[in-house]
């Protein structure tokens, strides 16, 4: 379960992480990106690597509501080529979301305490994601974070693939996100949408 994490980063750090074209973006700190919100996250257009702005939570193209979002915030790498909400994205729709740092919490009685797991020297890597478009229909209910869309309007909506957690983050939850290797994610070999290389 991946339900917070960091993007830090400055534009340039992610633009020589990753490889990025097109126009600058206005990319501020953030240090608690929470579901619902807008993430900074890298699809393939054209044959290059482009930043985008997609609101965290999935909302699956056939969605009569976007409130599903609050539960797809997250998606098993193991089970989501299979699962509706996601097999449509899996087959056509990946993205790489860059961070800094992810929060996983342990319960410890009836407190949850919170943990920022981060590399050990800093720096931005990238998780594996999924993304998707989503047509709002009439009569649709909305929430105040998407009061000025209406019928007709497209939002952009994405989900981090989670897998079971190593052993460093096993100590606090058995989840994590799947971050993906700094090899994989630099080659040119692999495109944003080629994910041989994660071993599931």
């Amino acid at each position: 379960m991946c339900g917070r994490f960091t993007q830090r980063f400055s534009l340039r750090e992610i633009q020589e992480l990753l490889g990025l074209a097109g126009p600058a973006a206005n990319l501020r700190p953030r240090y608690n990106v929470a579901p619902g919100q807008e993430v900074a996250a890298v699809r393939a257009e054209g044959g290059e690597r482009r930043l985008s702005m997609l609101r965290w939570g999935l909302i699956p193209a056939w969605s009569k509501d976007p409130k599903i979002g609050y539960r797809t915030i997250n998606a098993r790498v193991e089970t989501a080529a299979e699962k509706p909400s996601f097999r449509a994205a899996w087959r056509a729709r990946r993205c790489l979301i860059p961070a800094d740092g992810f929060y996983e919490w342990a319960r410890r009685g009836k407190e949850k305490q919170p943990w920022l797991f981060q590399p050990a020297d800093g720096g931005a890597f990238a998780f594996a994601g999924l993304w998707e478009r989503w047509t709002v229909r009439k009569g649709a209910a909305l929430p105040a974070s998407m009061a000025e869309l209406g019928p007709g309007d497209t939002v952009e909506t994405c989900t981090i693939l989670t897998t079971e957690a190593n052993a460093l983050v096993a100590r606090v939850h058995h989840r994590m996100p799947v971050v993906l290797p700094p090899d994989a994610v630099v080659s040119r070999s692999n495109r944003v949408g080629d994910w041989r290389f994660l071993s599931v």
